[in-house]
């Protein structure tokens, strides 16, 4: 028996107290379900050992610094010798650390590999440019040029035929930059590339009016910032950013380089997504193209995986069974096989160690 000692309608109260109870016993059991669904996710197995964000520590790799044309300082991770030439630029809110795992594995196929962190990602700064898609293309050229692109990649260092310059591979934004640099100087492109693998990408993202302003804004408040540094609500939040099978570490992994980008740097390159228009250029290429996806990516789905393929005249489209939008942590050997085949038909034989046991064989969906 409850008394009331309140004035007001006893149903009335009765009725909070009925919710109140409800909504604690709700939030107890979503609480639970959460939390074994996060258990699940810890016991998945991990391609990467737990080191998603892999900073190659081991295989003797070189700090460095490029300058942008516009003054941008990029931090630059070199590793590797001999081999082909293997330049990665990574997706949107990582860093370098992301294409860790599928580094790992070149340098231990016998490969060079360089890494860099995106302007206003990392440990790279913003230049007078600001956060454009030309000027992201402009740094990836301004590393090519640093680390010797030309003659030193596709058929260098006895790899395979080629024209000579390096294997560059852009993740989601980083495939961007990639097709942004492609678009402006396709013979340039052509002298400093020899191949491109465009992994989990898009060449065009379309926002307007409402929808626009509430994404750029949402994306940049710094209480999105705290919700990611939360080990069970970041892991939730970017729940969609992998495949069928999650890993928390990858989830993890992913809520902590969205924290640590600046608000106004996310929110600043991804207006410069919504504004482009890669479509044109991106048909230009004459470099061999590797498309690769995952069967469940909902960032940059399949389809548009296929259209960039189609575009290109002799590109081959690979989709990656049950993965996701993260593909270099959540399929890292299926990456590098890729990225080694797309340097040539003689790749270098290991020459140590380097990173977990490669997975069997994936069976991939190949179109060309």
């Amino acid at each position: 028996m409850i008394e009331w000692k309140q004035r007001g309608n006893p149903g009335k109260a009765s009725g909070k107290a009925s919710g109140k109870a409800s909504g604690k016993a709700s939030g107890k059991a979503s609480g639970k379900a959460s939390s074994r669904l996060v258990r699940r996710w810890d016991r998945a197995h991990d391609p990467t050992g737990g080191l998603p964000l892999d900073d190659l520590e081991g295989l003797g790799a070189a700090l460095d610094t490029v300058r942008s044309p516009d003054g941008a300082e990029l931090a630059l991770v070199r590793a590797g010798q001999g081999g082909a030439l293997f330049v990665l630029s990574h997706c949107w809110t990582g860093d370098h650390r992301v294409w860790g795992p599928v580094a790992r594995r070149l340098v231990g196929a016998g490969h060079r590999v360089v890494l860099y962190d995106q302007r206003g990602h990392g440990a790279s700064t913003v230049g007078a440019r600001g956060l454009v898609l030309d000027a992201l293309a402009d740094d990836l050229e301004a590393v090519l040029e640093r680390v010797g692109g030309c003659g030193s990649g596709v058929g260098g260092g006895g790899s395979g035929g080629g024209s000579g310059g390096a294997v560059v591979a852009g993740h989601s934004m980083g495939g961007m930059a990639v097709g942004a640099l492609a678009s402006r100087d396709p013979g340039r492109f052509e002298r400093l590339v020899g191949a491109v693998v465009l992994v989990a990408t898009s060449s065009t993202l379309e926002a307007k009016g409402v929808r626009r302003r509430t994404a750029t804004r949402v994306i940049a408040h710094r209480h999105l910032d705290r919700a990611m540094r939360r080990p069970l609500l970041g892991a939730l939040l970017v729940r969609d950013y992998v495949g069928e099978s999650p890993v928390l570490s990858h989830l993890r992994a992913v809520a902590d380089t969205f924290a640590s980008t600046p608000g106004p740097i996310r929110a600043g390159l991804l207006a410069a997504m919504f504004d482009m228009d890669l479509r044109a250029g991106v048909a230009r290429v004459s470099v061999p193209v590797t498309v690769v996806v995952g069967s469940h990516d909902k960032i940059t789905p399949p389809d548009e995986a296929r259209r960039i393929k189609g575009a290109i005249t002799g590109a081959e489209l690979v989709v990656v069974p049950g993965a996701g939008h993260m593909l270099p942590i959540e399929a890292p050997d299926v990456v590098s096989r890729l990225l080694i085949q797309s340097a040539g038909p003689k790749p270098a034989p290991p020459t140590q160690s380097a990173g977990p046991k490669p997975a069997p064989p994936i069976a991939l969906q190949r179109s060309s």
